[in-house]
């Protein structure tokens, strides 16, 4: 309950999974049937980059202000476009002062027909985040933590979704319970898609967490992670991954354009590193 995104948004670990998400609706747009976006972890929603918090620790002028200024291949543009031109459309004046969390970002690249529910559980962040999609019949804000939504709230009635579970990591079973959340949620909701992040850090159990992963023999699970720095002489997050599950078949071939090129505008030291794998399937 004492995490608060402003500390970090907009940061390189936002970079990857917003640019992640942007790809996952951007695909599934492809066919006219509205999905919705299931947000377990919320947030609340729209960050200003000027405040006190986000000043404190800077972490997004090395994150998305890199990248608004990098100058990328014409493919990585066009990959980005969607959740760099979101970004933009709330920074008018071309300063970035305001940057979207998952869920305003969800919305902004809304069609008509889709539909965000958003779970937040620290009582402040829910208030805010519920003025903020106050009067908007696309997007549902519950006072919910998470983990229960992933039972309660799946299967969508669209019957097509995205499901984004990005936990603070505050707990020291959080790597457990994304594997017992997926579980759960995946016997409900098969055919969703699954976008689970998590950080990268000294000691972190990455290869425990990814050897659980693969023991719940789900088809398709891919696997992308970003290292900024090396670990060796901090105790905070040196890089971030994302475990997709009913990835698109473009994904990947995605993720190996996009990420050398994350690497190079985002590396803190000469030990930033990338890599996309299977987890299980192709």
């Amino acid at each position: 309950m004492n995490y608060r995104h402003i500390y970090h948004a907009g940061n390189f670990a936002d970079v990857l999974k917003h640019a992640v998400l942007a790809r996952l609706i951007a695909y599934l747009q492809q066919k006219d049937k509205a999905f919705r976006v299931l947000d377990t972890h919320a947030g609340i929603g729209l960050y200003d980059l000027s405040s006190e918090e986000a000043q404190k620790t800077g972490e997004w002028i090395d994150g998305i202000g890199r990248l608004m200024k990098a100058d990328l291949s014409e493919k990585a543009s066009a990959l980005l476009a969607p959740y760099l031109d979101a970004v933009r459309g709330l920074n008018a004046d071309g300063e970035i002062r305001r940057y979207p969390g998952s869920p305003k970002l969800a919305r902004m690249l809304f069609r008509s027909q889709d539909r965000l529910s958003a779970m937040e559980l620290h009582p402040q962040d829910y208030r805010i985040l519920s003025r903020l999609f106050e009067g908007d019949f696309q997007v549902r804000v519950t006072e919910l933590d998470g983990w229960l939504a992933l039972g309660a709230h799946l299967p969508p009635k669209e019957k097509r979704g995205i499901v984004l579970v990005d936990p603070p990591f505050e707990a020291e079973n959080e790597y457990e319970r994304l594997v017992d959340g997926l579980a759960k949620a995946y016997r409900r909701f098969p055919t969703g898609v699954y976008c689970l992040w998590y950080p990268i850090k000294k000691g972190a159990p990455i290869a425990p967490f990814h050897e659980a992963l693969k023991a719940l023999e789900i088809p398709k699970m891919l696997c992308a992670e970003l290292s900024i720095k090396s670990d060796r002489d901090t105790t905070g997050l040196s890089g971030s991954g994302l475990i997709v599950v009913n990835p698109p078949f473009t994904l990947k071939d995605e993720l190996h354009l996009l990420l050398p090129e994350l690497k190079a505008v985002l590396a803190q030291d000469r030990y930033a590193s990338q890599r996309c794998f299977w987890l299980r399937g192709e």
